[in-house]
């Protein structure tokens, strides 16, 4: 299937902590059959401003506007280098969005805990999440196989990142979206419905775990197509 395109062709994807990129094919491979670009970054998760440079070295190859799109962390990291001219829109997939001066550990005060989404810091400050409650916290909806293979491949993450504040906050000038997992047992569902009313996102729920990428990406790749279409009215 190919796509006639008046606006924006190229879509960049950053995944989150405990994760890589590889988590966006079924995404990829939907948006790309539709005639889009498909970049994803790979960020290492070693500290914010790594994640926005590995980011911005990506949005620094489009050929033109793109929309970016960050699940989780990746939140984060698009709401710093979504600032980049490149970037047209900007997507949150059950993501993290603090404002300019906040840290990301801001963005839970006044939220209930997860108990599901246990996370295991070693003395290197680096965490992994619990292999016993990575299923449950992590990928509920997926099969005990695929569960496991994102279990044994995770990237753990420096666990400083969740107290560097933002310098930015791209979605205060950029369109946005979000869609959220409302089965997602690693935020308060009102945590992440409260930070995608405060950017003022088109919000799309579907029943899914913090792992919809994997378990929705029909939907999470409408979306997506549906902000390079509407994003690509504002840059005109």
């Amino acid at each position: 299937m190919s796509t006639a395109f008046d606006g924006i062709r190229n879509v960049v994807l950053v995944h989150g902590a405990f994760a890589d990129g590889s988590g966006w094919r079924p995404v990829h491979d939907r948006l790309t059959s539709q005639g889009y670009r498909v970049t994803i970054v790979q960020i290492p998760l070693t500290s914010l401003e790594d994640d926005v440079a590995a980011t911005t070295r990506v949005l620094e190859r489009q050929d033109g506007p793109a929309v970016l799109v960050g699940h989780s962390w990746g939140g984060t990291v698009i709401t710093e280098a979504g600032i980049h001219p490149n970037v047209a829109g900007l997507v949150y997939v059950s993501a993290l969005a603090p404002d300019a001066g906040e840290t990301t550990a801001q963005q839970y005060e006044g939220f209930a805990p997860t108990p599901h989404f246990v996370i295991d810091v070693g003395e290197d400050g680096f965490g992994f999440l619990n292999d016993d409650k990575f299923k449950i916290g992590f990928a509920g909806d997926l099969s005990d196989a695929d569960a496991a293979f994102l279990r044994d491949s995770q990237v753990p993450i420096n666990m400083s990142v969740f107290g560097t504040p933002v310098k930015n906050a791209a979605w205060r000038d950029k369109p946005t979206w979000a869609v959220i997992g409302t089965e997602d047992n690693a935020f308060d569902q009102a945590m992440l419905q409260h930070m995608a009313t405060r950017i003022g996102a088109r919000i799309t729920d579907v029943p899914a775990s913090h792992a919809l990428f994997l378990s929705q990406p029909d939907v999470v790749s409408d979306v997506i197509a549906t902000a390079a279409q509407n994003a690509a009215v504002s840059v005109g």
